[in-house]
């Protein structure tokens, strides 16, 4: 979950720009979900999994997008990374896991993993971990609303909503989206406030 605006500003934060509004979201996961389509010859064999927190509310948005314009509902799963994270054992405090479900065989299916933010890939590492460990799919894609750059692990999305070069320290992104943050709903470029 991204920190609230005030720990931003605690932790020496401000916010620089908007990156996104709410139409400029939707207008990105209008685009994300044709290129899913397009990307997998259609809608057959194709399954949704968001990545728990926000990737859960953007997969959902997808389904609604892919269901809208080619008239098939997408199979939609949820998965939760926690324990496949490889800092939950150096220092993240008191891990809190949430339920997985995917109610669907994934099989010669090809996942596409939902998420709001890509940066260094570890979410995305634990993420293909999980899947994994569930079955074998015949692919796995990988969509994100927000690439902000700064990789550590040789991981790519193959849908993008929009880049953001952000510099790796003293720079951060926050995906606000409607469903969990009060109403709330764009992307922000946050940058350490000069000392």
């Amino acid at each position: 979950m991204p920190p609230s605006p005030e720990k931003l500003q605690k932790a020496g934060f401000h916010e620089v720009r908007s990156v996104l509004d709410e139409a400029g979201i939707q207008r990105a996961l209008r685009r994300m979900a044709t290129e899913l389509v397009e990307q997998n010859a259609g809608t057959e064999n194709l399954v949704l999994v968001g990545i728990r927190t926000r990737g859960v509310p953007l997969a959902e948005r997808l389904r609604a997008i892919v269901a809208e314009q080619e008239g098939v509902t997408l199979p939609l799963g949820l998965l939760d990374i926690t324990l496949y994270r490889d800092d939950v054992v150096f220092g993240l405090p008191d891990p809190e896991v949430q339920p997985t479900s995917l109610e669907f065989p994934l099989r010669d299916q090809t996942v596409v993993l939902v998420d709001d933010v890509l940066f260094t890939g570890r979410t995305i590492r634990a993420a293909l971990d999980a899947i994994m460990d569930f079955d074998r799919p015949r692919a796995i894609r990988l969509a994100v609303l927000v690439d902000r750059g700064g990789r550590e692990l040789p991981i790519a999305a193959d849908v993008v909503g929009v880049t953001v070069a952000a510099r790796k320290t003293e720079e951060t992104v926050a995906v606000h989206l409607r469903e969990q943050d009060q109403g709330r709903e764009d992307v922000v470029l946050y940058a350490r406030t000069e000392a």
